[in-house]
């Protein structure tokens, strides 16, 4: 009795073993399957599919390797390197700023041409001359509301071939203003967007610089660059070269362009940041990809602007979503002259990607735990 006892009790072992063996066999023929793909991708015949896989996942904070499985490091920053801004300085001149008498009863659509110095090359250039056919949005673009009839703020929906996102035009550049933390440091933690907004009395805002974010655990308290507050250099130092300079003047006009910290404050910058993976994407009216592609790959995207009349553009596009997988940096130019950008740049995108106004959230984040910690963000305060 006791043998046929143990007999019986052997017999799910073999059953469970080879159901152990079909998982196991399954797991691995997916995972060959997923290499063979990113093989494809990676070493296939199209170079563009190549250098957006590489720009792709590059881009992230966690799975570099991804690229790293098919290609050296001397490739993968040959790929990287391609399209590289001019490094022009900002003319503020180009900037306009109304007076409160002589505000701007419409705005600019896509199909209406910009007004100021520099218009003629908000529209052409590179391999944007033609932006207002790949961009759309939900608002019909006659008759479109004066700034007064909404606050002042307009919020348009952005689609496009493998993006869709939210603009934010801000009409009076004075109330957009850079949130910083109180001190940065490896022993401080940065605030999500809404505790931004929350502690400075704002009506909304967008993320903005990047930071130390080593396999996607950074917590926002270093940052990866420089930020100015009042004035002050208070992260970053007055020698060092930052990429992609982004700051306000203490006349509202915004600064894009590669230059140190002390450049950066003879040019009048009162409060910014830098995202030094950039790049800046319009200076001056002029696109910087017109020469050649600025590159990036498909991706979630923040990006901020000024029109000739003051204007601030706020910008984010979804990535990593089913019905929006990112956009490049010649995506985010195209929008930016679509809307009459005389000055743009990329900010950090990613996972921190968020824009938030009136207690909603205006963009589907990538980021899977909620919201992320960052160390500075752009906002809009109320009307004064």
């Amino acid at each position: 009795m006791k043998y046929k006892s143990r007999k019986n009790n052997r017999k799910w072992v073999q059953p469970v073993l080879r159901g152990l063996l079909c998982v196991f066999t399954v797991l691995i023929a997916l995972i060959i399957a997923a290499y063979s793909v990113m093989l494809v991708l990676a070493k296939g015949p199209s170079e563009t599919a190549s250098t957006l896989f590489v720009r792709s996942v590059m881009e992230t904070s966690a799975a570099k390797f991804l690229a790293r499985l098919y290609f050296t490091e001397a490739e993968i920053n040959e790929i990287l390197e391609a399209g590289t801004d001019d490094g022009q300085i900002t003319d503020p001149s180009l900037i306009q700023i109304p007076s409160e008498s002589n505000k701007p009863e419409d705005t600019t659509r896509p199909d209406e041409s910009t007004s100021g110095e520099g218009s003629d090359t908000a529209v052409s250039g590179g391999d944007s001359s033609d932006v207002s056919s790949d961009v759309t949005d939900d608002k019909e673009t006659t008759n479109p509301p004066a700034p007064d009839d909404n606050d002042g703020v307009e919020i348009i929906s952005i689609k496009g071939g493998t993006y869709n996102g939210t603009l934010m035009i801000v009409h009076d550049p004075a109330r957009v203003t850079v949130g910083t933390l109180p001190k940065y440091g490896e022993d401080c933690k940065g605030k999500t967007l809404r505790e931004f907004v929350k502690n400075y009395g704002a009506v909304g805002g967008m993320n903005a610089g990047g930071f130390v974010d080593i396999g996607g655990n950074g917590t926002g308290g270093v940052p990866d660059g420089i930020v100015i507050r009042d004035k002050k250099i208070v992260w970053g130092d007055a020698d060092t070269k930052y990429k992609c300079v982004i700051g306000f003047d203490s006349k509202h006009i915004l600064h894009v362009g590669n230059m140190t910290g002390k450049e950066a404050l003879d040019a009048g910058i009162v409060e910014g940041l830098n995202f030094r993976i950039g790049p800046v994407l319009i200076v001056n009216g002029v696109p910087q990809n017109k020469k050649q592609s600025l590159g990036g790959g498909l991706n979630p995207r923040t990006a901020i602007g000024q029109r000739a009349d003051g204007a601030v553009l706020m910008l984010v596009l979804n990535g990593r979503q089913a019905d929006s997988l990112g956009a490049t940096y010649d995506d985010l130019v195209s929008i930016m002259l679509a809307y009459g950008a005389v000055n743009a740049a990329n900010l950090d995108g990613g996972s921190s990607t968020l824009m938030v106004y009136k207690g909603e959230t205006l963009n589907q984040s990538a980021y899977l735990f909620g919201e992320r910690y960052l160390p500075n963000v752009f906002l809009v305060m109320g009307e004064k």
